[in-house]
């Protein structure tokens, strides 16, 4: 890796469980000049009690409220000095190597402002995994997919995505990002709270002149659903609240309305 100082910091909100299950293999597979950080969002949960006790050498940024993926993740990262930041969700599993291809990428293309890596599925690894897969789009009615994930259909991984290049979106489950990119756009809306902010920031790194890759070299597998179930009507509301928040901000009045119609006669 090029002589940048990169922090891998990841967002807890009651996840002891798989803080206990995931961090070991993170920081065997992390290169010890990449600052392992854990940013607590208000957990109620024994995580700050469990960290402490058997992870001391792991810094801990402890919040006063939960803020949410966006607002935490936006708190947290004030206090981190870095070039690079690495955001992991906490129910990720991490693979061999897997920082220095998308370290890499960012090193030698500048105008890159955020790399993800491939996605799978930790319970079917042969699988894509729904949270960003192979690098994300937005199709014409604004909706996200990924190539590998259409709506709730996984491909298999065949190697028929291992081309990096340019997405629309990289997945704030595990997102590379420049900092100064990062803190220039205003770090991530954190009126959404949770879910779509990742699409969001993209969106206006790409409007402020920057480009969005994804990294096949680099490969982590994803639990999901670790703070909130893919069931829970609280993450449908923020999905669907958030996509139209999102389009309002980016889009003229005019295509806006283009894009909302169709939507509102596809859920009668």
């Amino acid at each position: 890796m090029a002589n940048k100082r990169t922090a891998l910091v990841i967002l807890n909100w009651n996840g002891k469980h798989l803080l206990g299950r995931f961090l070991p293999g993170i920081i065997k597979h992390t290169p010890p000049e990449v600052d392992i950080i854990v940013a607590d969002n208000a957990s109620q949960d024994d995580s700050l009690l469990f960290l402490k006790e058997h992870f001391p050498g792991i810094r801990i940024i402890e919040m006063k409220e939960n803020q949410g993926f966006a607002g935490g993740y936006n708190k947290a990262l004030e206090s981190v000095d870095a070039d690079y930041f690495i955001l992991l969700n906490s129910d990720i599993e991490v693979s061999e190597a897997w920082i220095e291809p998308c370290i890499s990428l960012l090193d030698a293309y500048p105008d890159v402002a955020a790399v993800q890596p491939k996605i799978r599925s930790l319970e079917n690894k042969a699988f894509f995994e729904y949270a960003g897969a192979a690098g994300g789009f937005l199709d014409h009615f604004g909706y996200p997919f990924c190539r590998g994930r259409i709506f709730n259909h996984l491909e298999k991984d065949t190697g028929q995505y291992d081309d990096f290049g340019e997405v629309f979106w990289a997945t704030g489950a595990a997102m590379f990002v420049r900092a100064d990119a990062f803190r220039d756009a205003g770090g991530f809306d954190a009126s959404f709270f949770a879910h779509m902010e990742e699409v969001d920031l993209c969106w206006r790194l790409q409007n402020s002149g920057y480009k969005i890759f994804y990294c096949p070299q680099s490969v982590v597998y994803h639990l999901g659903g670790g703070s909130l179930p893919k069931a829970n009507p609280q993450k449908t509301f923020y999905n669907f609240r958030n996509s139209l928040w999102m389009l309002a901000k980016q889009l003229p009045p005019r295509f806006f309305y283009a894009r909302l119609l169709p939507r509102l006669l596809r859920t009668r």
